[in-house]
């Protein structure tokens, strides 16, 4: 049984899938058909603005280094001390998680929509670990296989290959974001035909809203 959902209006989709899967390619053909969207990946960069709270925290735990000369997040010194040790990633999470999800939530208790969608690459984990996104009224995962992700890792973000695969390595597997699905988009054939995977879902889920 869900827990119950917050005081939240809309019948709420959560978006996941793994790195360079194409979660934004998804929310912004959804954007197009007017369902809202709630990003936890743009929330992530805005509670560490300079003079947030989650950038003073991070700078008590993880010192001046991981900022940038003009005071800014350096997310490049960042990503490679969590991804060298896993106690500190665990430790940025700690952090980042609760302001993220709070803001999550103030923003879809705004929306006034049958539909919206938050998007949250790390809801396999967040629900594996009992985290409250339990709520939500379905699960759609974007899918796509590994060689995929590394090949549009590696070109997207200048990368090497033994990086990307650290990468993947760190979040769920292909097989437990699967687990948790209700629905499937398989992005691995071009933009048109993902917009029509997209509309046939948001059919879907209007005839199950409209019940």
């Amino acid at each position: 049984m869900k827990p119950k959902k917050p005081n939240i209006r809309a019948f709420v989709i959560g978006l996941t899938g793994g790195i360079a899967s194409g979660k934004t390619a998804v929310s912004d053909a959804f954007m197009e058909l007017g369902v809202a969207i709630v990003d936890t990946d743009v929330i992530a960069r805005e509670v560490v603005l300079p003079g947030s709270i989650g950038l003073a925290e991070i700078i008590a735990e993880f010192g001046q280094q991981i900022l940038q000369a003009d005071g800014q997040l350096n997310r490049g010194t960042l990503r490679k001390i969590i991804f060298a040790d896993t106690g500190k990633r665990e430790l940025l999470e700690s952090i980042l998680h609760p302001l993220i999800y709070a803001e999550s939530i103030r923003q879809l208790q705004q929306v006034d929509a049958a539909l919206a969608i938050v998007v949250i690459p790390l809801l396999a984990e967040s629900l594996d670990s009992g985290n409250a996104y339990q709520w939500a009224d379905r699960v759609l995962v974007v899918d796509v296989d590994e060689a995929t992700q590394i090949q549009r890792l590696t070109a997207r973000d200048q990368i090497s290959v033994a990086q990307a695969q650290s990468i993947l390595g760190s979040q769920a597997s292909r097989a437990q974001r699967l687990a948790i699905a209700d629905d499937v988009i398989v992005n691995n054939q071009g933009l048109d035909s993902l917009r029509v995977d997209v509309g046939v879902l948001y059919n879907k889920f209007l005839g199950i809203i409209e019940g």
